[in-house]
C-alpha cells in the first residue's frame, strides 16, 4: 500500500483490493436485503406477520433482524447475508501503523452495532474512513472474506 492513496480503508490500513479489504456499498446492501428478506420470512412463518402488518406487530421483522445481527455477527462475524456476499465483521484494533483485525466483535460490541443498525440512521451516515456510525461506535469495520 502507497502512503496517500485515496481508497476505502486506506485510512485505517487495509489493502484495497482482495481479502480483509473493505466491503463496498453494494455488497453491503445487497447483504443487508438478503438479511431483511429472511427476517421477514422468519417473521411470517413464526409470528404470522405478512407485510402490510400495521401497529406493534409490523416491528417484529425488525427485532429479527436485531437478534439475528446480536448473535450471528457477535460469534462469527457473518449474518447470513454477509455470508453469501463474501462478507465479514471484524473488531478493529487501530494501531500507530494501520490496523488489526481481531475476528468477531463479542456481544456487547455487537449489541450496539445491532441497535444503532435497526435505528436506520447510523448506516447511513458514513465517516472519512468508509465505516458507517453504527460500526465506528462498535469498533467493528466490515471487510471482504475472499
Amino acid at each position: 500500500m502507497t502512503a496517500g492513496r485515496d481508497f476505502r480503508g486506506a485510512e485505517l490500513g487495509l489493502p484495497e483490493h482482495g481479502q480483509h479489504a473493505m466491503a463496498g456499498f453494494g455488497r453491503r446492501l445487497v447483504a443487508l436485503c438478503v438479511d431483511w428478506a429472511l427476517c421477514w420470512l422468519i417473521a411470517y412463518g413464526i409470528f404470522g406477520v405478512g407485510l402490510g402488518t400495521t401497529g406493534a406487530a409490523s416491528f417484529v421483522p425488525l427485532a429479527v433482524l436485531a437478534v439475528e445481527n446480536l448473535l450471528l455477527v457477535s460469534t462469527a462475524g457473518t449474518t447470513v447475508g454477509h455470508r453469501l456476499l463474501g462478507l465479514q465483521v471484524h473488531l478493529l484494533n487501530r494501531t500507530g501503523s494501520g490496523s488489526v483485525l481481531l475476528g468477531p466483535p463479542g456481544l456487547l460490541r455487537g449489541a450496539v452495532r445491532a441497535v444503532l443498525l435497526c435505528l436506520a440512521i447510523p448506516p447511513m451516515v458514513w465517516l472519512r474512513d468508509g465505516r458507517g456510525l453504527h460500526d465506528v461506535a462498535a469498533g467493528t469495520v466490515i471487510v471482504r472474506s475472499r
